[in-house]
């Protein structure tokens, strides 16, 4: 068996015509023709480095802690398949793996190539940076105090790039044309090929640009803020056609895998899997990006496409399913035992039209906490989101890009093993106000607070939120069985007032 498994970052799915009849991405629809299109994949832990963590251990780490690295105990699912005689290898331009809160991850692999240079990767250095020169090509706000050295760092990044060939999501593909032009006739490897792209700041080719809103007036606007829309309409216009044409810029690079697929005859003995982390806001329930807003369906119902060799394309499932179960899924494929601390579920049986999962639940951590069924998407606040303490529990005190601070780990203690831990115990640390984790991604980053209902059958784009007793209690019934499943702590059940129907334990 080999496989391929392409992972671009902030995918809106109806920013793909497979998912939405009014785009133009024809490589994605030459991929539907392939592939089975899932029509109910959502996300679980968020945002992209709790994703990839989902992604490699096959269980949801919301409940437990923030962004943060692989820790010692968890099932890595490139590990797994080197244990069973399978080549590793990532090909990626998404720098956070560079950062302290992600350096875990790319050194599973057995090799992994690293492309630089997207957003504020800390890679060009310029002293004396042209700043007249940019606030004279760029929009006022993406110099944002908010931002502060952020943009700096990015326009040097930027100014490295003219046209499409030095563009890092065309260098990763070259990467990953590279691993198969040298490896596709052997057997046994799984080839991640990852690009940070769509993510914000879209920036895309001129000739994407042009394609998508041909000449656009004023200064370049590319960067949306985490914040209500404040812009104008022009303003809006631009950053939704900016996005686009980074999407189209991305279709092509998809297009040139599938040319690679095609001419290799690649589609009779390597499967083939395409997603995201997590989709983006623009504009849509007057939001941009993601965190501050609850997990609306842009953001949290995401594309997924499998193709498996022998396996006609062109179908489409039904199967509600979360970016947890891809890792029982690459391992199933390959054969590989899945270990009993994995809460994800094997998508092959969805490809033969089996239900995979009744609910699906989702959030990060310090936020609300989700869930889906398919029909109804319940948003579930506490009345107070730091009336109950919270705590973070690791082997490895980092957050995004720092170490846990002093701080922190003052009011560190060890607790007894997690059921996941494999009978580590681990530290149990209480989550300051002024850290990242509270800041950025957590209870301090979260402005819809209201536990609300959304009935997606009879509104689908959830813009009429209401109550109903009896759904919610079902699906609150639901959200405390998953929480028992991956082990909880216990503050978490009293800060959404769920009981557990029997006590499993945890480090509480």
């Amino acid at each position: 068996m080999k496989c391929v498994l392409v992972l671009f970052d902030s995918l809106n799915r109806l920013a793909l015509s497979p998912y939405a009849s009014d785009v133009d991405t024809p490589n994605f629809d030459r991929l539907a023709a392939r592939t089975t299109t899932f029509e109910r994949h959502y996300v679980g832990s968020l945002p992209c480095m709790p994703a990839r963590r989902d992604l490699q251990t096959g269980r949801l780490s919301l409940f437990h802690r923030s962004w943060g690295p692989l820790e010692p105990f968890d099932n890595s699912l490139p590990e797994m398949l080197r244990a069973q005689g399978v080549y590793t290898h990532l090909v990626t331009d998404h720098y956070h793996y560079w950062e302290d809160g992600g350096a875990t991850y790319h050194n599973r692999f057995d090799s992994y190539e690293m492309i630089r240079g997207q957003e504020r990767d800390p890679w060009h250095g310029i002293v004396d940076p042209p700043l007249e020169d940019w606030r004279a090509r760029f929009h006022p706000k993406q110099f944002s105090e908010e931002r502060g050295t952020t943009f700096r760092t990015y326009m040097a990044n930027r100014e490295r790039m003219t046209g499409a060939e030095p563009m890092p999501a065309a260098l990763t593909f070259d990467a990953g044309l590279r691993f198969l032009e040298r490896n596709g006739r052997s057997e046994g490897w799984f080839l991640q090929i990852e690009t940070f792209d769509p993510h914000e700041p879209f920036f895309a080719p001129d000739d994407d640009v042009e394609a998508v809103a041909g000449e656009m007036p004023g200064p370049i606007f590319d960067w949306p803020p985490y914040a209500k829309v404040t812009e104008t309409d022009a303003e809006v216009a631009q950053l939704r056609a900016r996005y686009r044409a980074l999407v189209r810029f991305c279709d092509r690079q998809l297009g040139r895998l599938l040319d690679a697929f095609d001419k290799n005859d690649l589609w009779d003995d390597t499967a083939l899997l395409v997603t995201t982390d997590h989709g983006f806001l623009l504009g849509e329930h007057d939001w941009w990006a993601k965190n501050r807003m609850y997990a609306y369906e842009e953001v949290s119902h995401i594309p997924l496409f499998i193709g498996t060799p022998g396996r006609q394309g062109g179908a489409r499932s039904a199967a509600l399913t979360q970016t947890v179960d891809l890792m029982p899924t690459i391992a199933d494929l390959f054969g590989c035992p899945v270990p009993a601390e994995v809460t994800g579920r094997s998508l092959l049986r969805a490809l033969d039209g089996e239900t995979v999962r009744d609910t699906a639940v989702f959030g990060y951590f310090g936020g609300g906490v989700n869930i889906t069924d398919g029909r109804y998407t319940y948003f579930l606040f506490p009345d107070d989101l730091t009336a109950e303490p919270l705590y973070q529990y690791t082997l490895m005190p980092t957050h995004m890009k720092s170490f846990f601070s002093i701080e922190e780990l003052r009011g560190a203690v060890q607790v007894r093993p997690f059921d996941f831990t494999k009978g580590a115990p681990v530290l149990k640390v209480p989550l300051v106000a002024g850290s990242s984790s509270f800041a950025a991604h957590g209870p301090g980053a979260v402005v819809d607070t209201q536990t609300v209902l959304f009935d997606l059958r009879k509104d689908p784009g959830q813009h009429a939120p209401y109550r109903d007793a009896a759904t919610e209690a079902r699906l609150s019934e639901a959200i405390a069985s998953e929480m028992e499943r991956h082990d909880a702590p216990k503050e978490a059940f009293r800060r959404f007032a769920l009981t557990p129907a029997s006590c499993l334990g945890g480090a509480g």
